[in-house]
Order: structure tokens, then sequence, then C-alpha cells
């Protein structure tokens, strides 16, 4: 169990219960999930996720490495198109089994709430320390290879492998940013997502994951035959992480996680126009809040259907891998309508 004594402010520290681990994801229950289901009427289904070795041509994050695709092997064999009489006459039977390299957050993608913490004095102390949501510890709840991790890193906690045992089954509510600003950048606070939302006549009930088409994810996807990364770098529309009154929101809404189809959901802030912190919205959702952000995920056929419906919800199924101590985890989403 973590120690703390202080916490951040208009956080959920604690609410949930001392050890909590899944955030807002506590505010999807058995029903909002039948609810949830009540959004299904014709049971078409639309996957979310880009092809996982996407981005591919355009280079939009320098860590972060495609699928490499293998064999399996025993001793020096590769089992593809293997045919098991080498290892036994008479056998017809023919193997082909195969193993990945990926970084975990390279495509279509969760953030667990150990991807983004703070240094922050939790003990009171006058001292900050390097902490995650609900008090957890760098070094000693999540561990690098200095701090003893069996594989080289490993969230003990809050990985990914608690939010997947919960199934992330929901209402997922899209909100067209795209349709509403164009495919230019713009900066979207709170005054502008709500403009859209109400001209778009979105709503959103507590336990919603809201889901944010910006058309970046498209653009990326279309520019695979002729890569353009410095007019990626302008497009779509990214939350606004400076504004309080976004942030407050984000908090009041009661919803249970954020979605979107660009590389950050946010706008990647510079010391001189936010102090302290990179990726404010990050911040706040992540370590303050325990809210996961979903990043790169695929919009477009989803969002034709509904508007041709004139609806804005599905019931959406989007559960990480469960891998212990995994901090990011790649996803293919399913909203059903």
């Amino acid at each position: 169990m973590p120690d703390w004594k202080t916490a951040p402010e208009g956080g959920n520290w604690g609410r949930f219960g001392p050890d909590d681990e899944l955030g807002t994801l506590n505010h999807i229950g058995a029903a909002e999930r039948k609810a949830a289901a009540a959004e299904i009427r014709e049971g078409l289904a639309f996957c979310l996720s880009l092809p996982l070795d996407i981005p591919g041509a355009v280079s939009i994050h320098p860590r972060r490495k495609p699928p490499r695709l293998q064999p399996t092997y025993l001793g020096d064999t590769p089992y593809i198109n293997y045919p098991l009489e080498r290892a036994e006459a008479g056998l017809q039977d023919v193997l082909s089994d195969d193993q990945v390299l990926m970084s975990m957050q390279y495509s279509t993608q969760w953030d667990s709430l150990a991807h983004v913490g703070a240094l922050f004095d939790a003990d009171g102390d006058g001292t900050a320390e390097a902490v995650y949501y609900n008090g957890f510890r760098a070094g000693e709840h999540v561990l690098g290879a200095r701090e003893g991790s069996p594989h080289g890193s490993y969230a003990r906690r809050l990985s990914v492998a608690p939010m997947a045992a919960t199934g992330v089954q929901g209402r997922g509510v899209l909100v067209d940013l795209l349709t509403a600003f164009g495919p230019g950048r713009t900066v979207v606070g709170l005054e502008l997502l709500q403009q859209a939302m109400d001209s778009q006549d979105v709503t959103l009930r507590p336990g919603d994951i809201l889901m944010l088409r910006t058309g970046y994810a498209e653009a990326l996807l279309d520019m695979q035959e002729a890569p353009d990364p410095e007019g990626l770098s302008r497009f779509g529309a990214v939350l606004d992480g400076s504004d309080p009154a976004l942030l407050a929101w984000i908090g009041d809404s009661r919803i249970a996680a954020i979605a979107a189809d660009n590389e950050a959901v946010e706008h990647m802030q510079k010391a001189s126009e936010h102090c302290c912190f990179r990726l404010p919205l990050h911040h706040h959702c992540l370590f303050r809040l325990g809210l996961p952000l979903a990043e790169l995920w695929y919009f477009r056929d989803l969002a034709a259907a509904l508007a041709a419906r004139g609806r804005h919800a599905a019931f959406l199924t989007a559960p990480p891998l469960r891998l212990p101590g995994a901090i990011g985890s790649p996803v293919t989403p399913v909203a059903t309508i």
C-alpha cells in the first residue's frame, strides 16, 4: 500500500481506496455497462485501431519503434512453414509460429497510470520525490533495471494489467473536432470543446469514455505513400492542457477515460508556455485524477456511421493487453452501434 501524507489538489488520490490502481475507471460499473449496451441497435461493429505498423513511413516519436515480426525458434530452427515430418516421419502438419518486438505505445494505444508521474512532496517533508497516481513510488512500485526489475522495466502497481481485468467496456461518446474546427491546428479549451459538443448535440454521462476525432490518425494513414511530417505537425485539434477550466471540467464530469486519434491528446507545452509541465493534461489526468488516456485511435468509419444516423455514442470494448508490469499497451478497440 502506498504511503503518503499529502495529495495533489483537485485529484482523486484516496477517493477509490488507499491502494486503488484503476482511478476513474471505477466510474464504470455494471449499471453503466448495461446502459451502454443500449447503444447497440443495428449490431454494426467498427475497428478503432490503426494497423499496428503505423505510423510507419512517418516517424512521430523517436523512442518508439515499429513491430518486428520473426519466427519462434527451437534451438536454431525457425518455426515458419515447418513440416512436422522432420520431427516424426509420417506427420503431415506444417507449422508457422511467430513472435514480435515492438514499443507498447508505437501505434493505437492506452497509457497506463504508470506512464506519467511527477516530482511531488507526497511525504509532506518539504522535499519532492518521484511519485505516481495515488502515491505509488518510483523505484518501489514502478521499477527500472537499477531498481530490480525482472525485465528491465516493470510497473508492480498501476500497470495495464488491472485495467485489462476490468474489460474496459462502456459507452464511448464521440466528439468530432475535425468537423467542428477543420483540419488545421486548433488548441481547444473548455469553451471550444463545449461549443463543439453543443453543435453536435453530444451529452456525456458519468462513466463515459470521451472519444475525440481530430483527423490526425486518418491523415497519418493517408500519407504513407507521400510522408509529410511537417504538415502532420500542424494537423488537427489538440486539447489545451493549460486551461484550468478544461481540467476542472474533466474531473467534475466523472468521465472514465479520454481516447483521441492524435499523438498526445493535448498541445505539447514549452517551458515558456506553462510552468512546469510539458504535458499538463497528462499530469492532471494520469497523475492527479487517475484517468487513463489513449492515443492514435482511428475514428473515420465510426464517425461517418454515427453522423449518418444523427448519433454520437457507441458500445465500446477496449481492454489493453493483460500484461503484468506493462506501462502502456497496444489495443484494438471495437465500437458497436
